[in-house]
């Protein structure tokens, strides 16, 4: 089995990369893809996947591991 991360890019989405699923809140799956954009800063028209608009919004955010 592939491993999975999810990487925190620097004020934009989570990057998800391997073998996972991700799933609506009834439990049905969205596409299945290799790699997805995940929204962090609430503003995509296309969640849970990012379409960009953090940059248009702004968004800052570059937490780092070990930092509270």
């Amino acid at each position: 089995m592939a491993e999975t991360t999810i990487t925190v890019r620097d004020n934009g989405p989570y990057i998800v990369r391997g073998e996972f699923t991700v799933v609506d809140a009834e439990g049905k799956p969205f596409e299945k893809k290799d790699v997805v954009a995940l929204c962090r800063c609430g503003h995509s028209a296309t969640k849970p996947f990012c379409d960009g608009a953090h940059q248009r919004e702004g968004f800052s955010s570059a937490p780092r591991a070990g930092q509270s």
